[in-house]
């Protein structure tokens, strides 16, 4: 039976992803070769690349000056890529938790970081609105959803600088302005794909803005990927082929406005119980919460039955629902494939777990 599975990542993929990667693994196309097998350089492959590449462009709405690349490294690796290229003297991060953290201290390493707003006064449990830009930094980098937090931005922000923005876990789930943005990525294990390969959408234009007097070597370039089209060493073909496929559901599902309604619906739905249900209680507030990443906690009085809840949703066909190891608690993934159903069963099992344990 399958589960209904709120993983945080790797995420749920939609069983077009699954079923047409798994026909592939046997034989792609007619080519007599597995997605496994064939090489990166063939025009079987090429096909499938461009593909995913036309599809990401179609269904974001990126424009023609913007390029698409797939690489390793996670968005961990982007944390650093990021400022070796274009830190000269000084960044500005918004600071909404774990992952921003770690972008911060990679980008120490290459300039001076200017911290312009954070939410740790509170724990992370909001997202910092009406900060002011600064003028004088070579871009802006923030986080747009926080996984573990989950705390969430829904607006493309106006700046006077260069916007960089980690949407790991957010992307494709709303219609986006990507004009506002200089760049955008994130790994691909979060919405879009299995875990291995990370996007980034680049506008062109900044691919000749490096720090000019800084030696970056080739594998760390944006430049070395747009120009050899994700393939100056050789890519992660299934999982390219992979997003391409949720790619395809997504514009067939009628695009990221669909998706949007859909995650609306969904997270209404789960915020609604946790006012209503005794024995759970949200954590973050409201206007800040995700609406990928739902974390929750057992209510005051309640603390001791955080296993007991896990184990029960064990018996229910639940998985993913424990909290990231840092901060402990649940939280329910609620990516573009998880359906309403999916969020009934974990509903019906927080209602059911109240009525068995309410004081």
């Amino acid at each position: 039976m399958r589960k209904h599975i709120f993983n945080a990542g790797p995420c749920k993929l939609p069983d077009m992803t699954l079923e047409n990667t798994a026909k592939a693994v046997n034989e792609l196309g007619n080519c007599g070769q597995s997605i496994l097998e064939v090489s990166h350089r063939s025009a079987d492959f090429q096909a499938v690349y461009d593909e995913t590449v036309a599809l990401f462009k179609e269904v974001l709405n990126i424009p023609d000056n913007y390029s698409v690349i797939f690489l390793g490294g996670g968005a961990s690796m982007q944390f650093c890529m990021i400022p070796y290229n274009f830190l000269g003297k000084k960044a500005a991060y918004v600071n909404t938790g774990v992952w921003s953290k770690k972008a911060i201290a990679e980008a120490k390493l290459w300039g001076e970081v200017e911290v312009i707003a954070s939410s740790e006064d509170r724990n992370f449990t909001y997202y910092p609105k009406g900060f002011k830009i600064p003028s004088d930094v070579d871009y802006l980098h923030i986080t747009s959803n926080n996984t573990i937090r989950g705390t969430e931005i829904f607006e493309d922000l106006d700046s006077p600088v260069p916007v960089i923005a980690d949407m790991s876990s957010d992307i494709c789930s709303r219609p986006v302005d990507v004009t506002k943005y200089m760049m955008i990525y994130g790994g691909c294990q979060k919405n879009l794909g299995p875990a291995g390969a990370t996007f980034v959408i680049i506008r062109n234009d900044y691919l000749d803005k490096v720090v000019a007097d800084r030696k970056i070597p080739t594998m760390l370039k944006y430049q070395t990927h747009v120009e050899n089209g994700s393939m100056f060493n050789t890519p992660p073909c299934i999982n390219i082929f992979a997003v391409g496929q949720t790619l395809k559901w997504i514009k067939q599902m009628g695009g990221v406005e669909a998706m949007e309604r859909m995650a609306i619906e969904r997270c209404d739905a789960l915020y609604a119980e946790f006012d209503r249900n005794t024995v759970f209680r949200a954590v973050v507030e409201e206007g800040s919460r995700s609406r990928m990443n739902i974390p929750f906690v057992m209510a005051e009085g309640y603390e001791e039955l955080e296993k007991e809840f896990l184990d029960f949703c064990k018996s229910k066909n639940i998985v993913g629902v424990k909290g990231h190891r840092l901060v402990g608690g649940f939280r329910a993934s609620t990516y573009n494939a998880c359906t309403m159903d999916d969020v009934r069963a974990l509903i019906a099992a927080m209602q059911e777990f109240e009525k068995n344990h309410k004081k």
